[in-house]
């Protein structure tokens, strides 16, 4: 189960021939995320687990479970700040209720990430990800 900006995600990792070329790309979807407002950069939404600097600010609309989730974040590290982007293509838009259906670990293992990212990194990602599923499910019980 995974959104349209995913799958093209996904489209997109297929045709880079190397773990470098998606490595950068991963980057750029990174520096292509607006800088999270330095108020929102607080231990309240820093993310635990995560060998860089992570913040997740969730921002559910509506209430009860088909309330919709985005969240916006940012890292002190560009890889990081690009894996939040992969993220953000994974949940955004949904509904809280939806979130907690994903298999993120699943869909991030179709873009390769999981071998290649050092298990620190991955450890983060975990960490991430259990954020934003138990933002979200706190959302979806109201």
């Amino acid at each position: 189960m995974a959104a349209q900006e995913f799958e093209e995600l996904a489209e997109t990792f297929e045709f880079l021939d190397d773990w470098e070329d998606r490595y950068r790309h991963v980057i750029d979807m990174g520096k292509s995320l607006p800088p999270l407002d330095p108020a929102y950069q607080v231990d309240a939404t820093k993310v635990d687990g995560c060998a860089s600097q992570v913040w997740l600010r969730p921002m559910i609309q509506g209430a009860g479970p088909d309330a919709a989730f985005e969240f916006e974040g940012d890292s002190d590290a560009m890889i990081v700040k690009g894996l939040i982007a992969v993220l953000h293509t994974l949940y955004a838009g949904r509904t809280v209720a939806d979130v907690g259906k994903v298999d993120a670990l699943s869909e991030l293992g179709r873009l390769g990430l999981n071998d290649h990212l050092s298990a620190q990194r991955s450890n983060g990602v975990r960490a991430m990800v259990e954020r934003i599923r138990l933002v979200s499910a706190e959302a979806a019980a109201g």
